[in-house]
């Protein structure tokens, strides 16, 4: 004999998916522009994505800060990136899964395009250290293992030139879509949560968080100020340093919370490693209402459900 327990729980993640539905939504299947990336503009993005020999002493690539093989939730889970050179990066990796959807790029927003951002890592003097556009296409020209890849890609014009590797990195990068238990659930498989997971999420909408992680990748496409003393690097001035503009003192782009569970240390400094923490000091600065740690538990059992249902880290 089913129980009662059994309707009100239902009845509850019925009411929940939809306001889930209509707050957040689930992740598309493709990014946009994505209907223009062929199989083999991927293949030779992933390829250069991998190549350490496109880094200035060839011992980097972008898949080194990024690790998405096997468990690996697209970063490398340190407080921030070392460099070709063993330079200290300034700001946390984000992951890179789900970045086709993103318009704002980079903690500062200081990109909004895989387009114009894909060559950046190569000649950043923090990362791969290279001295120009012009010595990535030479390095890229020296290898003869590229000239079928990119015939294979371009067959009208495989000529290897920076706009075609843009082309490529940024098809490979759209390709890279994680989808999660919490998908699910918002599509219609309504006993997919349990009951910690509903209250998880009950809670999430019901104090606000959605009001900075907001769309279905709960977060990624806006900036917020971060001011308060317990929240930033004050030596760090986020988009200030992009645009001069007083204005943007302390402005950095809100990440998303898809795989934030897998994505530890948190913040643009990566200085604070447990998620508890992270959720306590938001609480401070910018929900509706201070949280029980009984509360914080559940938000992060919720958390959760947004993990890449593949990956571990």
């Amino acid at each position: 004999m089913i129980s009662i327990q059994f309707f009100n729980d239902i009845a509850f993640a019925s009411e929940l998916q939809q306001r889930a539905k209509i707050q957040i939504g689930s992740l598309p299947n493709s990014p946009p522009g994505s209907e223009d990336d062929t199989e083999a503009k991927i293949k030779l993005g992933n390829k250069l994505f991998r190549d350490i020999n496109l880094s200035a002493n060839q011992i980097q690539a972008c898949v080194t800060c990024h690790p998405i093989d096997g468990r690996s939730a697209g970063m490398d889970r340190q407080t921030t990136p070392r460099g070709t050179f063993g330079q200290q990066g300034k700001r946390n990796t984000p992951t890179i899964f789900n970045v086709g959807f993103n318009s704002v790029l980079f903690w500062d927003g200081r990109r909004n395009s895989l387009y114009d951002q894909a060559i950046d890592p190569f000649i950043n003097p923090l990362e791969m250290s290279l001295s120009s556009e012009s010595e990535l296409i030479q390095k890229i020209q020296n290898d003869p293992s590229y000239s079928h890849y990119f015939v294979s890609a371009y067959p009208e014009n495989p000529n290897i030139n920076i706009h075609n590797v843009r082309l490529s990195l940024s098809a490979f990068e759209r390709s890279l879509v994680s989808k999660s238990k919490f998908d699910d659930f918002v599509m219609g498989n309504l006993l997919i949560f349990n009951r910690q997971e509903l209250e998880g999420l009950n809670i999430f909408l019901e104090v606000g968080c959605t009001n900075c992680h907001s769309g279905y990748l709960l977060g990624g496409n806006n900036l917020s100020k971060l001011q308060s003393a317990i929240l930033y690097n004050p030596n760090d001035f986020g988009r200030f340093e992009v645009t001069d503009d007083s204005n943007d003192r302390y402005l950095f782009k809100i990440p998303s919370l898809r795989n934030v569970t897998l994505t530890q240390p948190y913040f643009h400094d990566g200085s604070v490693t447990s998620l508890k923490e992270t959720i306590e000091r938001m609480n401070e600065y910018n929900l509706n209402r201070r949280l029980a740690s009984s509360e914080m538990d559940l938000l992060i059992v919720f958390l959760k459900t947004l993990s890449d249902k593949t990956k571990s880290n």
